[in-house]
């Protein structure tokens, strides 16, 4: 009988974790897999749960829809870009400021789910390039900020409004790495080594 499969341990009924019993990072990382694959706009809440493995019910109670998702997918992952920056203790310097600008343009330019993002969905950047910063965005702004501040209390880093400068460099980050490969194909050292000399010369006193 139905009630005795519900109450029965060993029954091979399926079950579903109640959800704040669900790890944030099982639903994003369903979401991840999906949203690299068929891209943000082909993903639906229907998809996601049936590759968590959750109800649609427990989706909805932790993410109102898939944009939602899809802002915490792309925030969590260039998080995980970030913390691959090669940053060493101590002083700031600008060579090390500018190479890890750079490292962080190469990982995000050649992040599967950015690359997903500008083949199939690339109106899911539009806002955050034309009309607002996201979460991203700001954290990034942030920490740049921080490294110029450092990099101009030692010396390295010419004089000025820190976050002007965090801005600029932002900008021209986030341009070598969307439209970059547009004008240089496949010769990406190449513009790299470019992104690095038009920092330098920014930041240089």
């Amino acid at each position: 009988m139905v009630s005795q499969q519900i109450n029965d341990p060993d029954s091979d009924v399926p079950r579903r974790t109640a959800a704040n019993a669900i790890s944030a990072d099982v639903i994003l990382d369903a979401a991840t897999g999906l949203m690299t694959t068929i891209g943000i706009r082909r993903t639906t809440m229907a998809d996601v749960a049936r590759a968590a493995d959750v109800s649609r019910a427990t989706l909805y109670r932790r993410f109102p829809n898939v944009e939602a998702i899809a802002a915490q997918v792309t925030t969590r992952e260039f998080e995980r870009v970030v913390a691959t920056a090669p940053i060493a203790d101590g002083p700031v310097d600008r060579a090390s400021l500018v190479a890890t600008v750079v490292h962080l343009v190469r990982e995000a330019r050649a992040h599967p789910l950015l690359q997903r993002i500008i083949d199939l969905d690339p109106e899911f950047l539009m806002p955050y390039l034309l009309h607002r910063s996201g979460r991203t965005s700001r954290g990034q702004l942030a920490v740049i900020t921080e490294f110029l501040i450092a990099g101009q209390t030692s010396g390295e880093v010419r004089d000025g409004d820190p976050e002007r400068l965090a801005t600029t460099v932002l900008q021209m980050a986030w341009s070598f790495a969307l439209t970059g490969p547009v004008f240089a194909g496949d010769d990406l050292d190449i513009l790299d080594s470019e992104l690095s000399d038009l920092l330098e010369r920014y930041l240089r006193p």
